[in-house]
């Protein structure tokens, strides 16, 4: 599972108070192997109620096509979600990225 972005809203480098950090914990806790991409933030900082220590995975149409799921967590505006879409099985939207881009219908989208 591939997460998209970890700041805490678009565009900023910035992860604190980001929902990603529990997310990710909760998939590793179901045994989800997990991974994620930002543009802003090419490493995860300690964070004080967090063990997560990761660096961010190349968003590349080889990448994107070995995920079961890209959930998207932060819609940030370096994301180009048509190239995305044509490339995952299936998009969980937690932030309604493809109804601004005119995507919610595709069949691989669900949104969160």
């Amino acid at each position: 599972m591939l997460v998209l972005g970890v700041a805490y809203k678009p565009n900023v480098d910035d992860c604190r108070e980001s929902p990603a950090f529990e997310i990710i914990e909760l998939l590793e806790g179901r045994a989800a192997i997990v991974s994620y991409n930002d543009p802003h933030i090419p490493i995860l900082p300690p964070r004080r109620n967090y063990a997560i220590r990761m660096e961010s995975t190349p968003l590349t149409p080889d990448v994107l096509r070995e995920q079961d799921c890209v959930l998207i967590a932060t819609d940030h505006d370096a994301y180009d979600f048509e190239h995305i879409l044509e490339h995952v099985a299936l998009l969980v939207d937690a932030r309604g990225a493809t109804r601004r881009y005119g995507l919610r219908g595709d069949a691989k989208v669900v949104m969160a």
